[in-house]
Parts: structure tokens; C-alpha cells; sequence
């Protein structure tokens, strides 16, 4: 049956069909008012094909911050079996689970439910997670930079086709920065140089079902799988998730649903991207909300965080600074603003 048949045949009743009959047609697109960026049109040899696929990204991010990239080349079958092995370790008991937490700021392994929030939020996000890092030859200048992966014995299957992905969103965030730097007439490298054997995370979420009540605490606000947050590193990209559930924060303060059908990635900037550009591209407030009664089933996603080596300065480029528009933030590096945010959402002492 495949990953995503196995999910659809445990989805009940009406929403069943639906999923089965969306997925069929390829009509799972994201909700209007976020843009599609081809990026088949930026490897393109038709120059006006580029030039009009280079605009639709720069606009889109510079707008709202988010873009729904197709054309990627990443293998959609890839895609489902990662998640369809990561399923398998989720479903494992608590303890089995968190012999492979610890890792200090979550940096790779498992983070069980109740340890990350939002900033600014004290409530824990109702979701557990995995993550998958940079591996680089012992040689690399980089290499001691990171702490190794860890990876569940339980499931020794699982190791290379989740590295195989990770390195095709590698390739994918590459040459989306190099697309974005050509929309502001800076060198393509300005932004992929800062990503090279930079300190990106495959992130392996699971929501479970959500309890009746999932209060916040002292009676505060109730619990959602993602309270709403801004992400901290350049971009994010977003494989399809297997439900609904992820809304952006408009201008006008209303929040638009964002749905990616199969062959489609969400694609937002974080604050690392917001600051270099001076706040010329927003880290726009994301959040992922909580299922209504009748879809209150396991909800899987996974975000390739794309982060800069840890010692990129993050000063904002000359290319966005004007009389009209002074710098906005203070010189920092990526390692230091990282480890700031860590501490702000509970992964890092």
C-alpha cells in the first residue's frame, strides 16, 4: 500500500475519501495567497522563463515570507518511505524512545513531548520530534563543529535514506538562495557560501492526537502542536505534511492555511534570512493549530532547517542598508544567535 496509502486508510469516514481523492488528483494545493515558485524555471536555459521564476520566489518571500516551490526533483517515493520509517519509531514506547534523548539543545536525537514552546510562550508545543544533522568528513574544517548523529537501533534501516533526503533539501536550499541573491542583484553566493557545510537539521516531527483538554499552564491559553513562532535560520523547507494544520500570520492579522499537495515544499524565511536582509524579507509568524474532532489522528511533518556554519556573520549586507534605512541589528554570528534562541524556546540551559 505504500506510506501515504497506509495513512489514508486509517483516516475515517468522509476524510478518507477526501485525502484518497486529493492525493489521486493532485488538488492538495496550498490556499491562495502564497505563491508557486517553479524551480525547474530557474535552472532553465530560457531566460525569461528564469527572470519570471527569480521574481515569483523574490516576491513571494519578500511579501509574505513563505513560497511553494515544485520542480525540486526530489523524489517523492523518498519522501514517503522516511516518513513511513520514522512512523515506526514513534510508535515505539516512551522509554524506548528517550534512551535516545540528552543531546544538549536537542541538537540531534529525540525530544520528547512537553520540552519545546514558542518564544515568549511557556505553554510546551504538543509534539515530539527527531533531529538528523550535518555529517562531514573527518577532514573537514567544519567536521568538529557539530556533535555526531544519533540514530535508534531499533530501526537500522532507517539511517541512509534519511541522510539521502536531507542531502537532496541540502541541494534544493542551495540553489533557491543562489535564485534569491540574483533577485537582489547580489553575488549568487552571497547567501548559499553562508550554508555550506552549515549547521542544517532534518527535523522528524510527530503531533500525536490531541487530548480533550490541553490546557497551558495555571489555566493559560490551551496547548497547540505549534504555538506561533518565527524560525530562527535562513530558510525552512517544509516537505508535504501528511494533514492540514500549518497557517502563516498575514499583514491584517488573520491567519491563512497552508497546505502542500505530494510534490510540493513549503518554503519560509527565518530570522537569520530577516536580519541579513534588514527586515527587507520578513520571518514571518507561523503556527501549527490543533485538528477539529472528526481528523484528530497522528500528523507528521518534516522541516530541513537551513542554517548558516556557526561562525557566519550575520551583519546586515550593505546591499540593504540606505540613509532611509539604517541597520536595524547589531553584528552577531550564527553560532551566538542560535544558541540564543535555543535558550528562548527551552531546548538549550
Amino acid at each position: 500500500m505504500g506510506a501515504w496509502g497506509a495513512w489514508i486508510s486509517r483516516w475515517p469516514g468522509r476524510g478518507a475519501a477526501r485525502a484518497a481523492r486529493l492525493i489521486a488528483c493532485g488538488a492538495m494545493r496550498p490556499a491562495s495567497g502564497v505563491p508557486t515558485f517553479d524551480l525547474s524555471d530557474y535552472t532553465s536555459c530560457d531566460t525569461s522563463l528564469r527572470s519570471r521564476g527569480i521574481a515569483t520566489l523574490g516576491g513571494a518571500l519578500v511579501d509574505i515570507g513563505f513560497v511553494v516551490v515544485e520542480g525540486h526533483q526530489v523524489d517523492g517515493r523518498l519522501i514517503r518511505d522516511v516518513y513511513a520509517l520514522w512512523e515506526s519509531f514513534f510508535a515505539l514506547d516512551d522509554a524506548a524512545k528517550r534512551r535516545y534523548a540528552g543531546v544538549e539543545g536537542g541538537a540531534r536525537g529525540y525530544t520528547p513531548l512537553g520540552v519545546e514552546h514558542a518564544r515568549d510562550n511557556p505553554t510546551p508545543d504538543l509534539k515530539e520530534f527527531w533531529h538528523v544533522g550535518q555529517e562531514l568528513p573527518p577532514d573537514h574544517p567544519l567536521a568538529h563543529e557539530y556533535p555526531p548523529n544519533v540514530w535508534p537501533r531499533e530501526l537500522p534501516e532507517i539511517r541512509q535514506p534519511t541522510l539521502a533526503l536531507y542531502h537532496e533539501l541540502e541541494r534544493v536550499a542551495e540553489l533557491l538562495l543562489m535564485a534569491l541573491a540574483e533577485h537582489f542583484a547580489l553575488p549568487e553566493e552571497t547567501f548559499a557560501a553562508m550554508t555550506r557545510g552549515g549547521n542544517s537539521v532534518l527535523r522528524i516531527l510527530h503531533y500525536p492526537p490531541v487530548a480533550p483538554v490541553a490546557a497551558g499552564p495555571a489555566g493559560g491559553a490551551p496547548a497547540l502542536r505549534a504555538a506561533p513562532h518565527e524560525d530562527i535560520n535562513l530558510v525552512t523547507l517544509l516537505c508535504e505534511a501528511t494533514d492540514a494544520g500549518l497557517e502563516l500570520l498575514r499583514r491584517d492579522g488573520s491567519w491563512l492555511p497552508v497546505e502542500a499537495r505530494p510534490g510540493q515544499i513549503v518554503v519560509d524565511a527565518g530570522d537569520m534570512l530577516s536580519r541579513v536582509t534588514n527586515q527587507v524579507v520578513p520571518a514571518t509568524t507561523h503556527r501549527v493549530v490543533n485538528p477539529p474532532p472528526d481528523a484528530n489522528r497522528d500528523r507528521y511533518s518534516m522541516p530541513f532547517f537551513v542554517h548558516p556554519y556557526p561562525a557566519c556573520d550575520l551583519a546586515v549586507l550593505e546591499r540593504f542598508v540606505s540613509a532611509e534605512r539604517p541597520p536595524r541589528f547589531p553584528p552577531v554570528t550564527a553560532g551566538e544567535l542560535l544558541a540564543k534562541r535555543l535558550a528562548e524556546i527551552g531546548l538549550e540551559r
